[in-house]
């Protein structure tokens, strides 16, 4: 299966639809008449989804089993043909459309068994995916509708006195590149607070979209990022700060240690994130897409 470790829990909705095909009146009357020999039709055809919307990992290969928390099967009839919607949730990883698919095409499986005996004409015409909601579905438009620009700063004495190679800095600037997200600039700085400022505060006035920092987050005297951006915030977002040891402590235990910072000057997003390379990529991961919104709420209150 594929590796979903690194994916946070949301939301996910996923609608799928089956339409089986009769070929008489007759068997339509049947079905909602409740005359059908083998039982009710809409019944019995509905429990069968049900199960295989929690079962489908165990039908699929690479489906990943995960908690089906909201299933609803609906029945329409057009002339001659029975449409079958099914609507799946999960708080997950990974999303649903599969399940959804999976128990719309066993419910119509289960109309064909039941009604094949009263109508050598039945069949299923299609299974298609109608909706699906959630993961990274929604950042794109952000990305469509407003050029973002990143600058990423790398703070470290030894990697800028060219002792240590920086690998953070390029974990983060390929998540960015992943998400459509222009890298207008990477620059390596020593661990001092005047010139972690001053870079700061001149890309927030050239207005960059996003400024991330890497390094100097830890408890060791010379770690003074965070006491370098925190003053310049006019609007701290503490629940990013959250979200990434929240992530990381799921992950490894001294995530508690670090002192991410986050916050706005400006218009411009800063975040401050851990020097090793893992820390910076978990707390990519554990922020994006989702912090794409920042720029979408931003965009609907700009004024001229």
């Amino acid at each position: 299966m594929v590796n979903i470790t690194q994916k946070s829990n949301s939301l996910r909705k996923a609608i799928a639809q089956a339409v089986v095909k009769v070929s008489s009146p007759d068997t339509i009357k049947a079905v909602v008449e409740k005359t059908v020999p083998k039982g009710d039709v809409f019944e019995m055809a509905k429990t069968a989804g049900l199960f295989a919307a929690k079962r489908t990992s165990d039908m699929i290969p690479d489906c990943h089993p995960l908690p089906v928390e909201y299933t609803n099967i609906t029945y329409n009839i057009e002339n001659l043909e029975i449409y079958i919607n099914v609507e799946v949730h999960t708080i997950y990883k990974t999303g649903v459309e599969v399940e959804a698919m999976h128990a719309a095409s066993v419910v119509a499986l289960t109309m064909y068994d039941m009604l094949k005996p009263i109508d050598k004409g039945i069949s299923i015409e299609k299974i298609k995916l109608l909706e699906k909601k959630g993961g990274k579905t929604d950042y794109r438009k952000v990305v469509e509708d407003n050029q973002i620009t990143a600058t990423v700063i790398v703070c470290s004495d030894s990697i800028s006195a060219g002792e240590k190679q920086d690998k953070a800095g390029k974990v983060i600037m390929e998540k960015l590149k992943a998400y459509q997200v222009a890298v207008e600039d990477y620059q390596i700085i020593p661990d001092e607070k005047e010139r972690i400022q001053k870079l700061v505060k001149e890309k927030s006035e050239k207005k960059v979209s996003l400024v991330i920092l890497t390094g100097g987050t830890g408890l060791s005297p010379r770690d003074v990022t965070p006491e370098a951006i925190r003053p310049l915030l006019e609007r701290p977002i503490p629940g990013i700060e959250e979200a990434i040891r929240a992530y990381g402590q799921d992950r490894t235990p001294y995530s508690m240690l670090s002192r991410s910072v986050s916050g706005l000057i400006g218009n411009t997003l800063v975040l401050a994130l851990p020097g090793s390379t893992k820390g910076a990529e978990e707390s990519m991961d554990a922020v994006f897409p989702a912090i794409m919104h920042i720029f979408r709420v931003m965009a609907a209150f700009k004024h001229d």
